[in-house]
Formats: C-alpha cells, sequence, structure tokens
C-alpha cells in the first residue's frame, strides 16, 4: 500500500535532484560563492549583487567541473546577471510553463561550494506585483516563499514539485528573500543575451498623483481616476526640452494610462529609451498630444 509522505518525500528529492543538473556555483566575489541556473546551455543567469567582479569569474557545474565565464550582461535594477560560459554545458533549466500560485510548495536551491547542492522546502506564501527596486527598475511581479535561503542561495532557483523553475532567488532588494518569476527572468535574460543591458527611459520630472474630475476624464473620453501633476521639471531633461509644463497633468505615455507613479514607471521600462514618444496631459483641463524623446536613465 502506498505510502503518501513517502511518496511526495520521494517526489520533492527527486525534483530537486533534476533541477540540481542545472544549478551551478558562481565564483564571482570574494566571500562565500554563490549560485547560477543553466538559463540556456552555455549561459549562467544569477543574481547581479553577487557579482562582484567582472574578471576572473568562474562556475562549477553539478559534475564539479569549473569553467571559466565572462560577463555578458547585468541589470542592477532587477538585480539579474548572465554569465557566458567558455564552453557549454550539457543541459539547461527547464521553466515552468504555469505560474506560481499560493499555497503550493516550492524549493529552494543552492550550490555553494564543496558542500553540494542543497534544498530548503517551504510554500509560496505570496504572489504580489509591481515593486519598484532601490537600483532604479521595477519588478513586474515577485514571489515569496516561507522555505529559508540560507547563504550563498541567491542567483540559484525556486523549483515546484516537478523539478521546473518557478523563478530566481534573490536577497538582494534591501535583505529580504524573495524569487523573480521565472518569465520575468528569462525575459531579462533574453535581452542581456542580445544587448548586454536594459535599457530604461528617463523624462525628467517631480510628480505627484492627483484626482481626475469627472467632467476631465469625459475630456479624455475614459475613465481615469487619477493623473500625475508635474511639480518639477528638470534642467535640460527630455521633458523640458519638449514642451512639458509645471501644473501638467500627465494621464498618458504612447496611449498607455499612467494614474500612479507606478504605472509610468513600468511604460519606461519597455524600449521607449532614446525614441520619440507620445505624452498625453491635461493643460488647463483640456488634452493636449506632445511629442518627447524619451531619456536613458
Amino acid at each position: 500500500m502506498s505510502n503518501l509522505l513517502v511518496d511526495l518525500s520521494n517526489a520533492l528529492a527527486e525534483a530537486a535532484e533534476k533541477a540540481g543538473k542545472a544549478t551551478v556555483t558562481v565564483h564571482a566575489r570574494r566571500r562565500i560563492p554563490a549560485t547560477g541556473i543553466l538559463y540556456s546551455k552555455d549561459l549562467v543567469l544569477t543574481a547581479d549583487h553577487v557579482v562582484e567582479r567582472e574578471e576572473n569569474i568562474s562556475v562549477s557545474l553539478a559534475d564539479g567541473t569549473n569553467i571559466p565565464v565572462k560577463l555578458a550582461g547585468r541589470d542592477p535594477g532587477t538585480d539579474l546577471a548572465l554569465l557566458r560560459l567558455e564552453k557549454p554545458a550539457s543541459l539547461a533549466a527547464e521553466p515552468s510553463k504555469t505560474p506560481a500560485r499560493i499555497g503550493q510548495f516550492a524549493l529552494l536551491l543552492g550550490r555553494v561550494g564543496e558542500e553540494g547542492l542543497q534544498a530548503s522546502l517551504g510554500v509560496i506564501s505570496a504572489v504580489g506585483g509591481q515593486v519598484r527596486t532601490h537600483r532604479g527598475g521595477l519588478l513586474e511581479a515577485y514571489i515569496r516563499t516561507d522555505a529559508i535561503s540560507y547563504p550563498g542561495f541567491s542567483g540559484g532557483p525556486a523549483v515546484a514539485a516537478d523539478g521546473s523553475v518557478l523563478g530566481l532567488n534573490t536577497s538582494g532588494f534591501g535583505g529580504t528573500a524573495i524569487t523573480i518569476p521565472v518569465g520575468i527572468a528569462w525575459r531579462v535574460a533574453e535581452t542581456l543575451a542580445k544587448h548586454g543591458r536594459i535599457k530604461r527611459g528617463y523624462l525628467g520630472i517631480r510628480s505627484q498623483v492627483v484626482e481626475i474630475s469627472s467632467a476631465q476624464q469625459g475630456s479624455l473620453q475614459r475613465a481615469q481616476p487619477t493623473g500625475l501633476l508635474i511639480l518639477g521639471i528638470e534642467e535640460d531633461s527630455p521633458a523640458g526640452k519638449d514642451g512639458l509644463l509645471v501644473g501638467d497633468i500627465l494621464v498618458a505615455l504612447n496611449e498607455t494610462p499612467a494614474g500612479d507613479h507606478e504605472a509610468l514607471f513600468a511604460t519606461l521600462g519597455g524600449d521607449v529609451a532614446g525614441k520619440p514618444a507620445r505624452l498625453q496631459v491635461l493643460r488647463g483641463g483640456v488634452p493636449t498630444l506632445l511629442e518627447v524623446t524619451v531619456g536613458e536613465r
């Protein structure tokens, strides 16, 4: 007769073993090594804050093979860095095809030095959205688990019960360990592999959220309860050069509503830096369109 606890235990051990083959040790700082994930056979994704040097970096694979790597790109805003192996590994991690769910089991994996693979078990306690990071970025979502993130676990995977990767673990956002969802992490990795960095747009404004009256919403021909009142404009900034005025209420960028700072920040985080963009503002209560060339932060 089957024992459910034994079956669950074996399934979790098999999940750790499966994902552990694509979990590597990252030697890029003087203190304790960190962890990384084989994003592809020749690329390792890890946390940016654990890459303290850009030369003499290496990773150790699951079989103990040590391979020199070069920094392929980094994005402090999302605390992600991509390393390119001098010779490819034999496999890559499998990203989860389903989003993380609250209450789901999650294994945090680390491969820290000679101790080999380590694991910590917990459940997903929260799935949140749009967190602005202290390094000038914006996470569209994050995952929090009640598993213990041991020293050196940053850069390693959070793994579902089938061994697929739910996300990348990091303690780089103020010390509290969170998991960057795999969809975000993989998308950033793809951009870093192509361009080496993430471009973020910049307008050069100081603003506060204000309410938009029902009459003003009628003039916009859409329901939008809030916008951003421009309180200040930096000298020689994109906003100042292209006609934005103190007192304008910014309501949209490229037809995407900008009801608060997070919404505007998310739009500026797209592929808009260095390109003309359409700003919709309320000027004296009247909708006005401006064209601004977005700067790069």
